[in-house]
């Protein structure tokens, strides 16, 4: 069988190379952007650390009204003028010498991120049928994740020379990036704003959807696995095991090429709220011997050994994300009303700037204080929250209309 990135041609086509474009600049910007701060700009790690916490709550509020912009005014433009603005705050990082000049601008750039991320969704939804949404998803997450991959090589090149020069270059490169996803975005076609709201209807209605916040706070319990690879796993290799410590990269590298190659094919079985919520429950049983699997490599023993259950857990690993993402995708956009997907989809996607915030506290709490018992434990957290997400989904679609999902899908009775 062979592997396809790419979707289909046309619309899904034009979303991926958008996808591509400012992945690509992202990748390298994340690789790089830590050292650019500490060494050219000369902040501590802890103000770092503070101005991204700072960044991303702003960020995570901002996102809803800004679906909602998407919504009321049209998605395409939305989407132009966000990427536009991540431009340009990532062109002002060249500039910045001082914390609340990086509070400001690392601020600007967070919403700018979450607002697109909504507004790219709504876009999708307005050139997809609702059929094809999901595999869509699939095809541009593959994306995401092959240029994640060659931005993180151009960065490693930023890295080895480690000039100013060079870690310039590479948030210039992030800021074109996005100047090419906004001039792609442009070309697509122009999906027409919701009506006007009904007289007494609340302006953001999703905040007072309490089912539907349910099934987002579930996700974001599930999305706690984001830092694993890129922060708790590393340390814990280093502190914990007696594997080498070039398995960091190795793992990352694992993670990147399995989701970009298979995530398509992991996707292609979730069609329905149903099967979302199967490959949610059968991602949280996976997850959980993922768990199992990382915490059995701190027991004595030679480092192969070590190093064998590892990769056997980022396999796992591995597996359950893109399970977990196929699902999610479905139940995001099935439990959204058709005329108020971009400020849902806003909500709906706060789950990854509180896992980017929260996220590196819980797990380094978790499992280099904990140890083997933080391990087990945050499988059984993330088991929960997946069996959990079954009854949170009949709940909320039964909400909005019995025996149908909003956006038109059928709920069936598992």
């Amino acid at each position: 069988m062979t592997i396809r990135i790419l979707p289909p041609p046309g619309a899904p086509r034009r979303l991926a190379a958008a996808q591509l474009s400012n992945s690509v600049g992202d990748g390298a910007y994340y690789v790089c952007s830590a050292l650019y701060f500490t060494r050219v700009v000369g902040l501590s790690p802890a103000q770092i650390g503070l101005g991204l916490t700072i960044a991303w709550a702003i960020g995570s509020v901002a996102g809803v009204p800004l679906g909602a912009l998407a919504d009321r005014r049209g998605p395409r433009g939305t989407s132009v003028l966000l990427a536009l603005a991540t431009a340009a705050s990532v062109s002002s990082f060249l500039f910045i010498r001082s914390f609340w000049a990086f509070l400001l601008t690392v601020a600007v750039y967070a919403t700018a991120q979450c607002g697109l991320a909504a507004a790219r969704q709504a876009l999708l939804a307005g050139l997809v049928t609702p059929q094809e949404r999901t595999g869509v998803l699939a095809h541009l997450q593959s994306v995401l994740n092959a240029g994640l991959a060659l931005g993180a090589a151009l960065g490693g090149l930023a890295l080895s020379a480690d000039t100013e020069r060079a870690y310039l270059a590479v948030f210039l490169l992030d800021a074109v990036s996005f100047l090419v996803c906004a001039a792609v975005l442009l070309r697509l076609p122009a999906v027409a704003p919701v009506p006007q709201r009904a007289a007494g209807e609340p302006r953001l209605a999703v905040l007072r959807d309490r089912p539907y916040a349910l099934v987002t706070l579930l996700n974001a319990v599930l999305l706690l696995r984001m830092p694993l690879l890129s922060l708790a796993v590393p340390l814990w290799i280093v502190e914990r095991t007696s594997a080498p410590g070039w398995l960091v990269s190795a793992l990352f590298v694992l993670n990147t090429v399995a989701v970009m190659l298979f995530q398509v094919r992991a996707a292609r079985p979730v069609t329905d709220l149903d099967s979302a919520r199967r490959a949610v429950r059968v991602s949280g049983l996976v997850m959980a011997a993922s768990c199992g699997v990382f915490a059995l490599s701190a027991l004595p023993g030679a480092g192969w050994a070590a190093a064998a259950l590892l990769v056997a857990g980022a396999v796992l690993q591995a597996d359950a994300e893109m399970r977990q993402s196929a699902g999610s995708w479905q139940i995001g956009f099935c439990l959204a009303p058709a005329e108020r997907i971009g400020q849902y989809q806003g909500f709906f996607g706060t789950g990854v700037p509180i896992a980017r915030t929260l996220g590196p506290l819980v797990l380094t709490s978790l499992l280099l204080l904990w140890g083997i018992p933080g391990w087990l434990l945050l499988g059984a957290v993330l088991l929960a929250a997946s069996y959990g997400m079954g009854p949170a989904v009949r709940r909320a679609a039964g909400a909005v209309h019995r025996g149908t999902g909003p956006a038109g899908a059928v709920v069936q009775a598992s």
